[in-house]
């Protein structure tokens, strides 16, 4: 069976949108040089110019530079610069993404540029404290239990955890988790999924990095969210993914962290007293060693004013850290 011919209306189109940008148009000349050196094929001014008029016809942006020798560039691309930019540096910030898969998708979208735009979003630098994961299945593993979700159904994994020579064991001795799976969540340049487990009766998360290998996706249905247990305003109340005890708890807070308290908890956070100085809202928390951290964090201008039992927590988780000084 011989090969189809190479359509070079396509080619033309191949070549502009990998060698052409705003600051590197091209001749009509640069255009047949290429189409010979990258394709074979042979092509003369006046059908190179039908091709190109062809595919601005079709719909694609290339833009003509009027002189003694017309030059011709893609313009409007899926992705702009400023928009492939955001996602690379997303990337490499990305703590879930380990180096390998960072590169092959840092590869993927700057081929959606030019050659020469490419070359610049790879030069310049990002500076970042993130260190990556290991764990090269995390591509497989977010995709099953995403197709578990959409099919209702549970997972079944064992979860990872580090010893103090800084390997990685399998936790409770190889344990199988058993997981109702309800959503994917993004949290502290983290991926986790947010799920019910049967043996503790409780909304619980897993980060997606330390399931150990891909999951099972069993026939067992998922269990729905008991009355009252709601994934979304799981998300709200957790800090770092932490669970604990749910309790509603207010909050005095200087009059300049409002900025904060609306980036914690949004707009809708109930503020219940306010002043020339200060201001108290009430919010529904996981009572968890990151939201103390969190609380400690601003140095006395956020106080935890009640329930009683989270202020007592509070007190003996202080008490503890100065126990032995």
């Amino acid at each position: 069976m011989s090969e189809l011919p190479l359509s070079r209306t396509l080619c033309v189109l191949k070549i502009l949108e990998q060698y052409s940008d705003e600051t590197h148009p091209l001749t009509l000349q640069q255009i047949i040089a290429l189409l010979r050196e990258q394709y074979g094929l042979n092509a003369h001014r006046t059908t190179l110019t039908k091709d190109i008029e062809e595919l601005s016809a079709y719909g694609v942006d290339i833009v003509k530079q009027q002189s003694t020798q017309n030059r011709y560039f893609i313009g409007s691309r899926v992705f702009e610069i400023p928009e492939l930019r955001l996602l690379i540096d997303a990337i490499h910030s990305s703590k879930c993404l380990t180096p390998k898969k960072s590169e092959e998708l840092i590869d993927k979208l700057t081929s959606l540029a030019s050659v020469h735009q490419g070359k610049r979003l790879r030069e310049r630098p990002l500076y970042t404290m993130v260190t990556k994961p290991k764990n090269e299945q995390i591509y497989y593993i977010i995709d099953t239990v995403n197709r578990a979700i959409e099919l209702g159904k549970q997972i079944r994994f064992q979860y990872l955890e580090y010893q103090p020579d800084k390997t990685t064991v399998l936790r409770n001795d190889g344990e199988i988790y058993a997981l109702s799976p309800y959503a994917c969540m993004w949290n502290g340049d983290y991926y986790y999924v947010v799920g019910w487990t049967e043996k503790h009766r409780a909304l619980t998360s897993f980060r997606v990095d330390r399931i150990a290998s891909v999951p099972e996706i069993t026939d067992v249905s998922i269990l729905p969210p008991p009355k009252g247990v709601d994934p979304e305003e799981y998300s709200k109340t957790v800090f770092q993914m932490y669970s604990g005890p749910l309790a509603t708890v207010q909050l005095q807070c200087r009059n300049d962290l409002m900025k904060t308290i609306i980036d914690r908890f949004g707009e809708d956070v109930e503020v219940i007293d306010h002043d020339e100085t200060h201001f108290t809202v009430s919010v529904k928390v996981m009572l968890s060693p990151p939201f103390y951290g969190w609380l400690f964090e601003f140095g006395g201008k956020i106080r935890l004013v009640s329930p009683d039992i989270a202020i007592d927590i509070y007190k003996q988780m202080m008490e503890s850290a100065f126990a032995d000084l």
